[in-house]
């Protein structure tokens, strides 16, 4: 791929100063040493290069780095008011009706007694009813389980948030 082959959004990463694109991945995910990774590996030649580099980085990540990533979701059923991707990522809850929207919202406190952070899921395209047999099925994984399914579920979200990134004009 030539330098006129890369897409636009992912050019313009790749030239931000450092502050500026450490404050965009810092929208995609909270984890500090998951931004650090993905900026030292600047530039990238190829959104799959990107995505490759996340990979690796949430490989990485320390049950503290994941526990920081985490701090930056919402529960799922309440998106963070004026965040966008929050928002457009829960969509399938958005629409669920009242006694659904109530017991995901016991399902997050019991999730959250029984692990000690939020539920999170890559909720994107998944209905309220997806999200909720989730959320049931995971409470009973033990926490080493449980710990490397949100892993996987924190790439799935960031590799969809990096691909918003690299798509933008």
């Amino acid at each position: 791929m030539t330098s006129t082959d890369t897409p636009q959004g992912l050019a313009r990463f790749n030239t931000l100063d450092e502050s500026a694109a450490r404050a965009a991945l810092l929208r995609i995910c909270a984890s500090t040493a998951w931004g650090r990774h993905l900026l030292a590996a600047r530039p990238y030649a190829t959104p799959e290069d990107l995505y490759a580099a996340s990979d690796a980085a949430m490989a990485e990540l320390t049950a503290a780095d994941l526990a920081e990533a985490m701090a930056g979701h919402p529960p799922i059923g309440r998106p963070e008011p004026g965040d966008p991707a929050s928002t457009r990522e829960q969509a399938g809850m958005s629409g669920a009706p009242a006694g659904l929207k109530a017991e995901m919202l016991e399902l997050n406190l019991a999730y959250q007694e029984r692990f000690g952070h939020v539920f999170l899921i890559c909720a994107t395209g998944l209905t309220g009813e997806q999200m909720r047999d989730a959320v049931r099925r995971r409470l009973g994984n033990p926490p080493e389980k449980e710990r490397e399914t949100v892993r996987t579920e924190l790439g799935k979200i960031n590799r969809i948030r990096l691909a918003r990134l690299v798509a933008e004009d």
